[in-house]
């Protein structure tokens, strides 16, 4: 621990199980030591897969901030026990998931470690992340451009959807699915 409070982007994602609850609990995981602090919530958007092997459950995505003492290793190192309370398994690259929580931002540190890349080195083109992160952080940039231009501009911007909370079996949405192009 540092001792001081540092803001973090933190993304969560998940194709598989009970998708919505998986995030609420996360949430809950992700802010429960004092070392965190929850500062905001971002709606739940659906998602196609970017990446990975084709036919995936499509995901639901959020973000939240927060302020933490950890450092930047720490607060990874408490994402990953995270993501592994909730049955994480990493099989294969990009691959269908449980639980995903990536650190987009860490303050203004930046770090080229291959184990933790700051700021994300994919967060400026994926809208997943982009889009639910402008809900709540309207003035946000990131490498000095806003979040919400980058957004637009993302591949994955037109297969954004709204989540409405209901159909969210085994990964399986009954409604609200983004339909196929």
């Amino acid at each position: 621990m540092n001792g001081t409070y540092t803001k973090a982007v933190l993304a969560l994602g998940s194709n598989l199980g009970e998708r919505n609850e998986t995030l609420t609990e996360a949430v809950a995981d992700l802010v429960d030591p004092p070392e965190v602090r929850l500062l905001a919530v971002s709606p739940i958007v659906q998602t196609k897969a970017v990446g990975g092997p084709a036919g995936q459950p499509d995901f639901l995505n959020m973000v939240i901030t927060v302020e933490t003492s950890l450092t930047p290793q720490e607060l990874l190192e408490h994402c990953q026990a995270v993501e592994n309370k909730h049955h994480r398994v990493r099989e294969v690259h990009w691959g269908p998931r449980t639980l995903d929580v990536d650190i987009i931002t860490y303050g203004d540190f930046r770090s080229n470690d291959p184990t933790l890349t700051l700021p994300h080195p994919r967060a400026a083109s994926r809208a997943f992340v982009l889009y639910p992160w402008s809900l709540i952080e309207p003035a946000a940039t990131l490498d000095g451009e806003r979040i919400s231009t980058l957004a637009t501009r993302a591949s994955d911007f037109g297969d954004l959807a709204p989540f409405d909370g209901f159909g969210d079996f085994d990964g399986m949405p009954t409604a609200g699915a983004v339909e196929e192009r």
